[in-house]
């Protein structure tokens, strides 16, 4: 019974130091000793001691969790923790596909086979199929995909 307890208490220290220590080393170690102490009930005390540590194991870490992720957020420390903030900004603007389409482009940088060329004043990320386009050479929009143009020589 010592080696039971023994081996869930690591199992959960292991388990909720997890959320301080990122990386799943100790949160697989502290299931490891979980499972550990699983077996070791079964050997000891049989299936129905076992399957009654098994019970326990799901309980205590249930109740890990839900402290972990509903209590301790609201604490001051764990306020300091989590975070709250979203980034709701993006680098670029997503081209309009619509207006765009066919319109005369300028290459500002190089296109080998990607660059920047300027639309209607605006510069955008561009990607030139027949590959290498000089700075300074006049392109039209053919295609939008995802956050870049395709352009083409005229």
């Amino acid at each position: 019974m010592t080696l039971v307890a023994t081996l869930f208490i690591v199992g959960l220290i292991l388990l909720s130091f997890e959320i301080i220590v990122p990386g799943g080393i100790l949160g697989v170690m502290g299931g490891v000793a979980l499972l550990g102490g699983c077996v070791v009930s079964f050997q000891h005390f049989g299936a129905t001691g076992g399957w009654l540590t098994v019970l326990a194991a799901v309980v205590l870490v249930g109740l890990m969790l839900a402290i972990e992720f509903v209590v301790l957020p609201r604490t001051p420390w764990g306020k300091k923790m989590f975070l709250r903030a979203q980034v709701t900004g993006s680098s670029q603007r997503t081209p309009n596909e619509g207006s765009l389409l066919g319109q005369s482009a300028v290459a500002v940088t190089t296109l080998a086979p990607s660059g920047y060329v300027t639309v209607g004043g605006r510069q955008h990320e561009a990607f030139c199929r027949s590959g290498y386009v000089a700075a300074g050479t006049t392109l039209r929009v053919t295609a939008v995909e995802n956050f870049r143009l395709v352009v083409s020589t005229e």
